[in-house]
């Protein structure tokens, strides 16, 4: 671990931070508001601890969101599968909460793997956390640099390891105009293992040591799985009638869905929009959106089914992507209208799916660009672009067959970031195990 640069930008957020705390309250109360905040489990939040830490070496593992949950979880069991040390799995949203949980009763790791939400990154709440988990190694997935997360870990003699770590080009020219903070984090790192060869790159450049690219761990994930009664169940329901799917839609983008689903209706009547939100808890204003217009909306969450004269088929649940992308054969990525970065289409690209996106996808820069190069994505500008392609997907099956097929070998060639990250990281899991 390099020695770690003095920041007169760190050291205000520092004090800043440290004098905030009593404000904590009324952010955590707006969020409450605004559902944003789990109400049962806030006290997480102060760093209080809900349930008793295990006995013995215990590896704790950050990931803000639903992706980056998605990506730890694998890695997750390999840290569990030879026994030697219990692992503590902290987020940051109620979403990711959920799948979170979900997935670790469902592969059996109940008592093994815990889950908490990650504190505030006061310097009193992160002492607090770490005074009652004591980790040996903290693992934190691809930007999640929290500087009091961070300098208190390093702190209290936790090993530190930065995995799937990313750094767009926009990060990085924002993170240069500040290089002595960002040197002063990235020096407390032991391990950072980059997504690709540019990140690693980026992250050399801003003083991250030792550096090494051992892939995107997104590739390594297995395809999310659907209940097959329930697949059966919507496929009959749904029948021979065309449909496509925008998925992982953010609020901003709804609009323009709609105004696609009017123009693909125009031309093809009786076709079907399944939309699936980012975030579940957004599926009313979305169902809402769509009821302005005139449309008949079939809500997942109510256990309703698309019936012949349904526009709009709301999947406002967890857990059943892989559901959605065996419906659609066609599908559009969200977050990638707004400046939101995009969202992961390795999933649909694993279940043989012709994949959209709109111009902003920087968050997976490198992935877009292994589809595009293999033929297995395709941008789209506006709502009309968009109608437009989903229209031309549909009038030529043996198209989104060919695309559907490029996608699937864009992300197999990719595997393999899993084995080289848990081969990197075992000497700090050795010492860890070993009671360090």
């Amino acid at each position: 671990m390099a020695e770690a640069p003095r920041s007169l930008i760190l050291a205000t957020y520092r004090t800043l931070t440290s004098v905030a705390h009593p404000l904590a309250g009324l952010i955590l109360s707006w969020r409450l508001k605004h559902g944003k905040e789990d109400p049962e489990h806030q006290g997480e939040r102060y760093g209080e601890a809900s349930l008793p830490r295990p006995d013995g070496p215990l590896v704790w593992v950050h990931a803000a969101s639903v992706g980056e949950t998605m990506s730890v979880l694998p890695m997750i069991e390999r840290i569990l599968a030879d026994g030697r040390v219990s692992v503590l799995l902290t987020t940051g949203t109620m979403t990711s909460t959920r799948i979170a949980r979900a997935r670790l009763a469902g592969a059996g790791l109940n008592g093994r793997a815990i889950h908490q939400y990650v504190p505030l990154d006061g310097p009193r709440f992160v002492r607090r956390f770490l005074e009652h988990w004591r980790p040996g190694l903290a693992i934190f997935a691809e930007s999640e640099l929290w500087p009091n997360l961070i300098l208190e870990t390093a702190r209290s003699g936790a090993r530190l390891s930065l995995v799937n770590a990313r750094m767009s080009d926009r990060s990085f020219r924002r993170w240069q105009k500040g290089p002595a903070m960002i040197g002063a984090l990235l020096s407390r790192f032991d391990l950072c293992l980059a997504q690709s060869e540019g990140d690693a790159e980026r992250l050399r450049a801003l003083g991250a040591e030792p550096v090494i690219c051992s892939g995107n761990l997104k590739y390594d994930v297995p395809a999310p799985a659907a209940d097959e009664a329930a697949l059966k169940d919507v496929g009959a329901a749904i029948g021979e009638r065309p449909r496509w799917a925008a998925a992982s839609l953010h609020p901003g983008e709804v609009e323009a869905i709609l105004d696609a689903h009017a123009a693909i209706v125009a031309g093809r009547p009786g076709a079907l929009t399944i939309i699936a939100p980012r975030h579940p808890e957004r599926g009313a204003e979305m169902a809402a959106a769509a009821e302005a217009r005139g449309l008949t909306v079939a809500v997942r969450s109510r256990g309703e089914m698309p019936a012949p004269d349904t526009d709009i088929y709301l999947f406002d649940t967890i857990g059943e992507m892989g559901l959605v992308y065996r419906l659609a054969p066609i599908v559009f990525m969200g977050g990638s209208l707004i400046p939101h970065g995009g969202q992961n289409p390795i999933e649909p690209a694993k279940l043989t799916t012709a994949i959209l996106h709109g111009p902003h996808i920087h968050n997976f820069a490198d992935v877009y660009a292994a589809l595009h190069g293999a033929g297995g994505a395709e941008e789209i500008a506006d709502a009309a672009d968009l109608a437009g392609k989903v229209e031309a997907f549909m009038a030529t099956p043996a198209a989104v067959g060919r695309h559907a097929e490029a996608a699937n070998a864009a992300v197999s060639a990719f595997s393999g970031a899993l084995d080289r990250s848990m081969a990197a990281l075992d000497p700090l899991l050795s010492e860890t195990a070993g009671g360090r």
